[in-house]
């Protein structure tokens, strides 16, 4: 649930750099880094008051919503590595990759150079996950977890890297959800309705990686779709606790192969089309998926 924040303001950055601000622009590569700025001390005003103002929200209401019903504690870590088969540090590598992202086009936005773009606004989501892990570790209900630590880091610097590389994200990290019949076991954690279940239920969610195949593999033939993406991803089914309980039904992971739809290279003639199609880029597009799990093979017609 505390990732939802920064889930819901990443989705804020990425809809609002969608818009045709000249800077940055998509090109066939992707999310392109611009060689030139002038630093417009409007814009950064505009970025640094709404950054400070959206994390300040969040923080607050994280605070009055899940730590102020526990008593404080100092602070101390604690190893939840083994929970829900590390689906959750998928989560928090996800966010903060999507965060990075956004960050760096807001941060181009507002004229910073290349370098301090990439790097101030990669790091956004990892540094706000930061907070989030430190109000965890004064909590005495909770407490600092060094793998959500490795994953927030892992998700920037996946942004960051392929900005300083390539100037583009070649390898995207993506989410997708199917309702699963295992989180009426236990709502209070895994959601009691579909919003909830969609971030906090993991037996239905599947993390990808996908892999632009166009641009990684410098395809020249114009004929090739720069949409392709090869996706590989991970999911977990039959958790209904963190850890595996008596009583409880054999926990296994999946693994999948599958194509995906780079949206953020769909261009139209419609920016308000173009705005959608960049804010749900995030989102594994349904295709045909091999799946892998407890040593058997499946094949699915359509994976989401």
């Amino acid at each position: 649930m505390k990732q939802l924040f920064l889930i819901s303001f990443s989705c804020i950055l990425l809809t609002v750099n969608a818009q045709d601000w000249n800077i940055p622009k998509v090109g066939d590569g992707g999310w392109e880094v611009e060689q030139e700025f002038t630093l417009n001390k409007k814009r950064r005003n505009i970025l640094l008051i709404s950054e400070a103002s959206a994390y300040t929200v969040a923080l607050v209401g994280l605070n009055q919503l899940w730590y102020a019903d526990y008593p404080k504690s100092s602070f101390h870590f604690i190893n939840d590595n083994e929970e829900w088969l590390q689906m959750d540090k998928m989560g928090h590598m996800s966010a903060s990759y999507y965060t990075g992202v956004a960050g760096i086009k807001a941060y181009e936005w507002a004229g910073f150079s290349r370098k301090n773009a990439i790097w101030y606004g990669g790091m956004t989501g990892s540094i706000f996950l930061t907070v989030i892990e430190v109000l965890d570790g004064t909590s005495e209900q909770w407490g600092a977890s060094s793998g959500d630590l490795i994953a927030n880091t892992t998700g920037s610097l996946l942004a960051i890297g392929q900005a300083l590389k390539w100037n583009e994200q070649r390898i995207q990290l993506k989410y997708s959800y199917s309702p699963s019949n295992i989180a009426a076991k236990n709502p209070e954690q895994l959601g009691s309705n579909h919003l909830e279940r969609a971030l906090k239920d993991y037996n239905g969610q599947t993390y990808w990686l996908t892999l632009n195949l166009k641009s990684l593999l410098q395809i020249e033939n114009p004929n090739f779709p720069s949409w392709l993406s090869l996706a590989l991803g991970y999911g977990a089914d039959e958790m209904v606790n963190p850890y595996h309980e008596e009583g409880d039904a054999e926990r296994y992971r999946q693994f999948l192969m599958s194509f995906d739809v780079d949206l953020n290279k769909i261009k139209t003639k419609n920016k308000t089309l173009n705005s959608v199609l960049h804010t749900f880029g995030f989102l594994k597009f349904p295709t045909p998926a091999i799946q892998y799990r407890n040593g058997n093979i499946f094949f699915h017609p359509v994976y989401y």
